[in-house]
């Protein structure tokens, strides 16, 4: 998609040319992932979201992978707003990396956004070739490559590499970085403060067989740090360790005007989130600015139940970041106009593990007067709990998908993978802040043909603002 009236390159000229001129999406793709053991492949769904389309709310196509076991998780673009100005640039092909099987699949979209087709599959031994396994963040760079990040070396150690794809061809051309970080996970690069910031998870040996509470303290099977790399010289110049309340930093989201030199990274296991920011002397840190309270219980594994940060956004504007929390089961709005001290404006339980009606029992809770109730929509229960969004680019829509990392899924939440995912929307005050449920939105993925599936990560064709950097043009 290109801005209106202009002809040069992918996206827009400016998070806010996006905002204002975007248009209301139609059309969104969505991972379908396979209930872990079920012998089917994933897929990405594309769902017609059109409200005079006769199939409003239904799956029109679905592209498949070629095995058993991928694990569709995050994906991006062959070319997003960085490119912009640059025509001989499409927004055409889909870059999904495999968290289960080190697979690369590239789809073709530019036939018909309606129905992407297979267009190529990188092998696992492709990315073993610059040991990389379990890859994750796929980011177009303005100079035509696509990176992605690693989460760990051929023998499923921590190791946060990144490998640089071909946006033309789709080969691997090598590492980007000539070190490593011990973990990865996300990254984001701002190349006008000449830097880029990645988290970290943890070993793939760790994290593929589900979640075992007792690795999360081990130093070399779970990260707890931000490192901050010179986009120029590829190096790691800086890392900061969050300690016991950042564990297992995920998703990192820089403020989208390309001159701020701050964002903010949610840390999953303790719900905390750290503001990161270059200070007056150049020099890069992070301070925490938003910390989800624990709830005292009885039934639950531990006599208390944090929450669990498993998604951030900001909105195009700078002013919103939204998150979700997936243990307790609900998506908060703040307002981050004073950057330091984020403001609750929004929140709305969609699931969760402190449902009235459910095995846990809270005795004390600082936050909720009563546990949340069950959440039925349109006849449909929703199980498991908000996890994966994505907003409109005008901000009044978020997209809310609840399906986490399959092995994990049927772990924390047996029900969701029997009945499957599904996508909600929830409706955004952009003057004073607030979310509500749309109650006539619903997109059913325990009904696909091949299902019940997870529904995980969601974008547009015309890009997103979690898929789409933009540079401060000299």
């Amino acid at each position: 998609m290109t801005t209106l009236g202009c002809c040069s390159g992918p996206g827009y000229s400016s998070p806010l040319d996006a905002m204002k001129n975007g248009p209301k999406e139609k059309l969104l793709y969505v991972i379908c992932v396979q209930p872990n053991g079920r012998q089917k492949p994933d897929y990405l769904a594309t769902v017609d979201i059109d409200p005079e389309s006769s199939q409003y709310c239904q799956v029109i196509s679905r592209c498949y992978g070629t095995a058993v076991g991928d694990e569709f998780h995050h994906f991006g673009w062959n070319s997003c707003s960085s490119c912009h100005g640059d025509p001989s640039c499409k927004r055409d092909k889909i870059i999904i990396p495999c968290l289960g099987s080190d697979r690369i699949y590239i789809l073709d979209t530019g036939a018909n956004p309606r129905e992407p087709k297979l267009h190529k599959v990188l092998e696992p031994s492709e990315l073993h070739s610059v040991n990389i396994t379990a890859p994750h963040t796929a980011h177009c760079l303005a100079s035509g490559d696509v990176m992605i990040s690693g989460m760990g070396d051929v023998d499923e150690n921590g190791r946060g590499g990144f490998a640089l794809l071909d946006s033309k061809d789709f080969t691997i051309k090598g590492s980007w970085s000539k070190e490593d970080a011990k973990f990865g996970y996300d990254f984001w690069y701002q190349p006008h403060h000449n830097i880029m910031v990645s988290s970290e998870w943890g070993a793939p040996k760790s994290f593929r067989k589900g979640f075992i509470p007792e690795d999360t303290t081990d130093k070399e099977l779970y990260g707890s740090s931000i490192n901050f790399w010179s986009w120029k010289e590829r190096k790691l110049i800086k890392t900061i360790d969050l300690g016991e309340d950042g564990i297992a930093p995920l998703e990192t989201r820089f403020l989208h005007n390309p001159l701020e030199a701050q964002g903010y990274v949610g840390c999953a296991l303790n719900a905390v989130i750290y503001r990161f920011f270059k200070e007056s002397d150049g020099n890069w840190n992070a301070e925490p600015v938003i910390k989800i309270p624990k709830k005292k219980v009885e039934g639950w594994g531990s006599p208390m139940i944090s929450g669990m940060m498993t998604d951030i956004l900001i909105s195009l504007d700078d002013r919103f970041l939204y998150l979700s929390n997936w243990l307790h089961g609900d998506v908060r709005q703040y307002d981050i106009t004073d950057r330091r001290n984020p403001k609750l404006v929004g929140q709305l339980f969609l699931g969760g593990s402190i449902l009235s009606d459910g095995t846990v029992k809270v005795l004390e809770d600082s936050e909720l007067e009563e546990q949340p109730k069950p959440v039925f929509l349109k006849g449909r229960r929703l199980y498991g709990a908000p996890q994966m969004l994505q907003l409109s680019l005008d901000g009044k829509r978020l997209y809310i998908t609840s399906s986490l990392f399959s092995p994990w899924d049927k772990q924390f939440y047996p029900d969701l993978t029997i009945n499957g995912s599904v996508m909600v929307r929830a409706d955004v005050d952009v003057e004073n802040g607030g979310l509500k449920l749309d109650e006539e939105f619903i997109v059913d993925f325990g009904k696909e043909p091949d299902g019940p599936v997870l529904a995980h990560e969601v974008r547009y064709p015309g890009g997103d603002c979690t898929s789409d950097i933009w540079l401060q043009k000299e």
